[in-house]
């Protein structure tokens, strides 16, 4: 316990760390660069940070094509394929999240350098996350992901919806975190490990403790609130309507992300050996999230809500091969019980890139309306053909239809959970499949009134900025690749997975 603290001479390795280490330097000098720039040149700051991402990536690519490397510090951090796959969708959805921020935050009263700099100390907590083994490291990375986004969230400092959405994150986050921090201490303090595989062997030990129960009951509680999982979601449609739309974007594709990675950590590699702790707590929150959040979408005119509670329901999505993964590990199927796993990472793979593309064509579209009401959307293929298409992609992808990649997403999915088998595994699969059904109304309304609704009178053309549309390439390309040719996710997914053994 502890070797990292107790060794004289800790094993790193600097070329393994390398991506970490580029946003720590990319962190600096934007910081730097926005207290020296003039305000002329501040949009520099954008150019800085998307250049650090992406030398970030390109180290997580050099790391990939290396020899397997040892954990580090202890065991408490690890670079493996699952830990580059997901380190490599950060930083790509953060690339795109600044294409998306640049023309938004230059145009609106915001300070720039700010901005990226809060960005890019989130993405530098994700990609800690992807790495963490140990319940220390993996709240530090936790909490540099979320308070950062805190202060996002907020950043219309003179809206009061976006000041009221962001209070709302922050207590609801402070809250998830003591919670979580509670639960944490109960595991430590029944195991006297904070290592993960640590955790998972003397888990396989331990007599029936209701002590223990509570501990992992608490941890996912917390987790719950972090991924706005029903019943604890209901600052996410304030929040994500009040923070500027680029971090709505971020908030629900990203940090969402890095709260199922944090999960993806504590279930898989701490909580796996007792699956009777853990998978029926997820079974219910599943259920609950897909059907309250279609429900509730389904009432929305504001299409940032509706994605809101869009959002919500695709967290449900994602928590079913989670259930899937309890219930393979309780039948002793190591096969299934990989498969759930890499099912969870090609959903979060294909939903950052169409939630993304979605979230684009939004602020396409605000640009000329200064409305994110459904109606504003009205007719958009009579003066917008090529905006329309995309974002039809979008809404069809994220309602599973081909050959668009939201389908191969659900059919992971229902993959996992049918291979779980049983009357828990079939129940779940059901109420899965009417919500998809449920989903693919309100998305297809959209798509619907951009195609056969009358334009407004006074309706213009949409106008995209070069980054704006790079973002959009970027989206459209992975969303249309991917449904064509579902194994560029499906082998990163596979590859991942692997971990498990």
């Amino acid at each position: 316990m502890f070797a990292a603290l107790t060794s004289a001479n800790p094993h790193v390795d600097f070329l393994a760390i390398s991506p970490e280490i580029a946003l720590i330097a990319t962190v600096m000098v934007v910081l730097i660069a926005d207290m020296i720039l003039p305000e002329r040149s501040a949009w520099q700051t954008s150019r800085i940070a998307s250049i650090g991402v992406l030398v970030s990536l390109a180290w997580v690519a050099v790391i990939a094509f290396r020899d397997p490397i040892a954990p580090m510090f202890g065991g408490s951090y690890a670079i493996d394929d699952y830990a580059l796959v997901l380190k490599g969708f950060f930083l790509v959805a953060t690339y795109v999240t600044i294409l998306l921020s640049v023309d938004y935050i230059a145009e609106g009263d915001y300070y720039q350098g700010e901005f990226y700099f809060l960005l890019l100390c989130s993405v530098l907590g994700m990609t800690v996350m992807a790495s963490a083994r140990d319940l220390i490291t993996l709240f530090v990375a936790l909490e540099t992901i979320s308070i950062p986004t805190y202060v996002l969230a907020g950043y219309r400092k003179h809206d009061r919806r976006s000041n009221e959405g962001a209070i709302k994150y922050y207590l609801i986050g402070a809250i998830s975190s003591a919670v979580m921090l509670y639960g944490m201490s109960m595991i430590f303090g029944l195991t006297g490990e904070t290592n993960l595989a640590a955790i998972s062997a003397k888990i396989g030990t331990l007599p029936d403790s209701k002590v223990l129960a509570l501990g992992v009951f608490l941890s996912l509680l917390g987790f719950a609130f972090k991924v706005s999982a029903v019943p604890f979601h209901w600052w996410a449609p304030d929040t994500y309507e009040g923070a500027p739309t680029p971090v709505t974007a971020f908030l629900s594709v990203a940090s969402k992300a890095g709260g199922f990675v944090a999960m993806l950590n504590i279930v898989f590699f701490g909580f796996g050996l007792q699956p009777s702790l853990w998978w029926l707590i997820i079974w219910v929150g599943a259920a609950l999230s897909m059907t309250l959040g279609n429900l509730s979408a389904l009432r929305q005119t504001n299409i940032v809500r509706m994605l809101a509670y869009s959002s919500v329901a695709q967290g449900g999505f994602m928590l079913v091969p989670f259930a899937a993964f309890g219930l393979a590990q309780s039948h002793g199927d190591a096969a299934v019980a990989r498969g759930a796993m890499r099912s969870v990472i090609v959903y979060l793979l294909v939903y950052g890139a169409m939630n993304l593309g979605a979230f684009a064509c939004i602020i396409a579209v605000a640009r000329r309306t200064q409305s994110g009401e459904i109606s504003s959307f009205s007719g958009l293929f009579q003066h917008s053909p090529v905006i329309t298409v995309m974002m039809t992609i979008f809404l069809a992808s994220l309602a599973g239809i081909p050959p668009f990649a939201g389908w191969f997403a659900k059919f992971t999915m229902f993959q996992s959970i049918i291979e779980a088998g049983g009357g828990w595994g079939v129940t779940l699969g059901v109420v899965a499949g009417v919500n998809s059904v449920i989903a693919a109304y309100y998305y297809l309304n959209v798509v619907r009134s951009m195609w056969f609704r009358p334009a407004a009178d006074d309706a213009r053309p949409v106008q995209v900025t070069g980054a704006l549309g790079a973002s959009l390439a970027v989206c459209v390309g992975l969303v249309m690749v991917v449904g064509v040719y579902p194994s560029f996710f499906g082998d990163m997914a596979e590859a991942a997975a692997k971990v498990l053994g």
